[in-house]
Parts: structure tokens; sequence; C-alpha cells
């Protein structure tokens, strides 16, 4: 049975509203990133302002058209995110996530009203276990909240998108009322999530296809899809819902997200060029940074790209087979179907070593798109001659974990945090581990001994003492940024300080000096004031 306190729909008034400043391209997919929120609801992340930052402005290089900077009212570090990201970032539209309630939508629209391209992104649950067990409202109740909080958004800005979560699993009645409610107060970009990934593709192209015919309206603004990987169909549903219609994608690089992630960027945008031909549709993304901006969120993010990841992985263009290798070295098309240029990965531009001067050091950076300054740059020049006596020469992948490595935030903090001067190890098979290590702050030295169950504890254990804090690690992950004997090895660590959760990175050609570094960037972190702490319930 109906519920009697829902309107009629069937005879709404359909007179448009006026929501779009000018005409929309048919062919043109906006590619809405979700990388700094969605993505860092993943567990372990938790990015420093600077870092979000750091992303933001590489997202801009890449040419995304939306960045979704975070949800505003979920922590006072993901406020200052979102805030600094608006006032910052040019070229990109900026968007913060709010729930329907009247706190959330003025809050986000305080964190990002001096953005360029403000866009507030309201959304509420929809689907019956979520109404129920969740939220514990009527379908009534959340319509009144659909139409209050759209209006609310809209009063501040003209570019209002609302999604309704979980709305694969919702009544598509209801589900109609509801965006048709959000239509008319005002949303110009409606969104339909698949947030537990549990549609097939021909079935969402039914629901878009029922949507799009049948909600007031619709025909006025711009239909997104919000996919996750949980089936493994992220990709999949978000490209069907393109061919049917849909005109935003929401996407995150490296495809990191909630429990299985979700749509990856580098994927969408892809199969798009790869597909132009047949499907007429574009993009404004620049794909030759690609590479470069999945580089970036794995080493800040600390979590590393599969070998075999789509686009982009390490195997991505790698042919070990003798037959693959033939028809490859005769013509690059007849196992490759895209070009690795494309992407960016045309080959190393840059090597340097330890003749390199400033100069020259500086000059590569900013190519790579870091653009350091003052500390920051003092810092990671240092490291880079430091590493540069061990290291015969650096390539592109080398300087971008060094340009983003925590000992250049630490060198922009200033006063208070510790930098790393020496470390000694000692043990083996059937002696225990043991480490030195000396650290300095302002003239101020400290030297202390530690222990532990392997080398790296041992280390980190002693880096602790000397700092003279209550510091663990709680993860650890190393990768190999290039090949090579001499290959920089980046360490990712989440290490609990004074009660906070911290990620921090460390690079260094030998892996426990690299950890014993980025051990002691999550302690100045904290120390420093920088750390975000981590958010605990997140919708």
């Amino acid at each position: 049975m109906p519920d009697p306190t829902i309107p009629d729909r069937s005879m709404r008034d359909t007179a448009q509203p006026t929501v779009m400043s000018e005409p929309r391209d048919p062919n043109r997919v906006v590619v809405f990133d979700t990388t700094l929120r969605d993505g860092e609801q993943a567990p372990g992340i938790a990015y420093s302002v600077s870092e979000k930052i750091e992303i933001a402005e590489q997202l801009r290089r890449l040419g995304v058209d939306i960045i979704e900077a975070g949800f505003p009212v979920a922590s006072p570090g993901d406020f200052a995110g979102v805030e600094a990201i608006a006032s910052i970032v040019k070229g990109a539209g900026v968007a913060a996530l709010c729930r329907t309630r009247e706190e959330d939508v003025a809050c986000a629209w305080d964190a990002i009203k001096k953005a360029e391209r403000p866009r507030l992104h309201v959304f509420i649950s929809t689907s019956p276990i979520h109404r129920e067990k969740k939220l514990r409202m009527t379908q009534a109740e959340v319509l009144a909240e659909t139409a209050r909080a759209t209006a609310q958004a809209r009063s501040y800005t003209a570019d209002v998108e609302f999604s309704a979560e979980d709305a694969t699993r919702t009544e598509l009645d209801f589900l109609i009322d509801v965006f048709a409610a959000a239509i008319e107060n005002g949303a110009t970009t409606i969104n339909v999530p698949d947030t537990v990934g549990f549609v097939m593709p021909q079935e969402f192209v039914a629901i878009l296809d029922a949507l799009r015919a049948r909600v007031p309206g619709g025909d006025a603004v711009t239909w997104s899809v919000h996919c996750h990987d949980d089936l493994g169909l992220a990709t999949a549903n978000s490209m069907a819902a393109v061919r049917s219609g849909a005109r935003q994608v929401e996407v995150c690089v490296n495809g990191v997200g909630e429990r299985a992630g979700n749509t990856a960027l580098e994927e969408v945008v892809m199969a798009l060029r790869t597909h132009a031909p047949t499907l007429g549709l574009t993009t404004a993304v620049d794909t030759r940074e690609i590479a470069r901006t999945s580089r970036l969120v794995s080493m800040l993010s600390g979590y590393p790209v599969q070998p075999n990841k789509a686009v982009i992985g390490a195997n991505a263009f790698s042919h070990e087979s003798g037959i693959h290798q033939h028809g490859v070295l005769m013509e690059r098309t007849t196992y490759e179907i895209m070009n690795p240029a494309d992407i960016g990965l045309a080959g190393n531009r840059i090597v340097l070593g330890k003749h390199s001067g400033r100069h020259a050091f500086v000059e590569a950076i900013t190519t790579l798109g870091f653009p350091l300054e003052g500390p920051a740059l003092d810092g990671a020049f240092a490291r880079f001659k430091e590493l540069a006596d061990k290291k015969a020469s650096f390539t592109d992948e080398d300087l971008t974990a060094l340009a983003t490595e925590g000992s250049a935030e630490d060198a922009a903090m200033g006063g208070g945090v510790w930098s790393f001067q020496w470390l000694a190890v000692a043990g083996g098979t059937d002696t225990a581990p043991k480490a030195t290590v000396r650290l300095s702050r302002e003239g101020e030295t400290a030297e202390a001994d530690g222990t532990g169950d392997g080398m790296i504890d041992a280390a980190c254990n002693a880096v602790a003492k000397a700092v003279g804090v209550d510091a663990a690690l709680l993860s650890f992950q190393v990768a190999a940024v290039t090949s090579g004997s001499d290959a920089v090895g980046d360490v990712a660590v989440q290490v609990e300080v004074a009660g906070q959760r911290v990620n921090a990175r460390g690079v260094s050609t030998d892996v426990v000096e690299a950890s014993a570094r980025a051990f002691l960037h999550a302690i100045n972190k904290v120390l420093g004031g920088t750390a975000v702490r981590q958010r605990v319930d997140k919708p």
C-alpha cells in the first residue's frame, strides 16, 4: 500500500526550474573525484591538510571537473582541509559532502564558500534497510528532509548535488519521489549511488532509464553515478550508466575507498578515451597526468598499487610471454590497446645524480608537479644530496617519493619538531636486534638505544625513546620505488602517538632507516600540530 502521507507525484507540475547556468555538452562526461572524501574513508588513510592540498593541486593538473574535498562536519581536521582546498585550488570545482541536517549543510558551506566554483553535495539514505535500521525515519520524513536540506543548500549556492544513499536498493517509486523533491528545491546534479556495490550493470541501466524518463524535471539536471567495487563491478556499472545517459561519474584515483573501494578514475577515463570512436564521449582529463597522480596518491595514502591493476599497475604494460614480446616488438598495438605515453609513462625524463645542483633539482621536482619552497625545499634538497651519495641516479619515481617524504613537511613546520641525524643497528639470527638513533631539534640533540622483535621495531623504539613520547607502530608497508640494488625504499606507517593514529612516510635506500624516518615523521605531525585525528564514524 502506498503511504497516504506522500503526495501523488503523477500529477505534479512538471515545469522545470532554472538550474543550469550554461548549456551542457551532451557528449561531455563530468569527472567528479572523491579521492579526498570517500577515498580517505579507506581504513588507515588520514591525510594532513598539506597532503590534501598537494593531492588537490595534482587533481587540478589532471583536469578533473569537481574535487570533493571532504566531509567538513566529520572533524575539525576535515573542515580545515576542505577550507584550505577551497581557498587555494583554482580551476576546478570544490565540493563538500553533508547530510541533510541543517547544521551539516551550514558547516559544509562555511568550509567551501571561498571556492572559485563551490558545490554542496547533500545526501540522505533512502533504502528500506537504511531508513528502518539506521535513520529510523519514514518515507515521508525522508522526503521532507530532502526538500528542506536541498532548499537550504540552494540558498547558499546555485551548484547543488543531491545523492540518495543506497539508491540501488531503494523502491523505484519512492526514489522517483525523492529525486523529484530534490529537483523541485534546486538540485542541479542528481547522483544515483550503488553504495554497497550490489547492482548488476543491466539492472543499473534499467534503474537509470526509469529515473530519467519518470522523474519530473529530470532532463534539466546532470545525472551522476557513484559505484563501489564490492563485487568487482564498479567500472562496469559506471560505464553502463554513462552509455545509458549519465553524464557525471564519481571516481577515486587508484580505486581507493571504503571496503573494496570506489570506481577507479583511471579505468573510466581510459575506457572512455579508448572507446571514443564508438561512444563519442569526452572528458577534460589530461591523461598524461594519470601515472603521476596515481603515484602521489599511493605514496601519501600508504596504499600500494597492485602490480596487475588495470591501466596503472606495474605490469599493465609489461610483457613476459615470448609470443607477446615478439608481437609488441613488431607492432605495439598487437597486445597494447593503450599507449603508455598517453597516461604519462613515456619514460624517465629526468635523471639526476650527486653532481646535480639545486637549480636542476628545483626544475626537476617542479616539472613533476611539486613546486616546493622555503624550508620544505631546503629539507627535500638536503635529503636528495644525502641519498645521492648512496644512489647513482634518480628517476622521476625516486624524485616523486623524495618530494612527498615527510622530512620536507617536517622542515616546513619550523620549531618543535625533530630532525633525523643518524641510525646504527646491530643484530643477527641469534642476537637480539638493537638500534641507536640520534635526533636533533633547535640545537638540542637526543640519542637513545632501543631493542625489539626486529631491526625496524628496534629502530622505532629507539626513536620513541629519544623523543620521549609514547608511540607504537600499528602498521607497516614497504615498496621499492624503482628496481635495482640501490632502489629507494618507500615505507608507509601508521603510528599511535599520544592517543592519535597518524599516517606517515619515509624514504631511503635502507629500509630500516626509511622506517625510522617515517616513524619520526608521524611523531612530528603530532608535535607540530598537523596530524588529523582519524574519524571513527563516517557515513
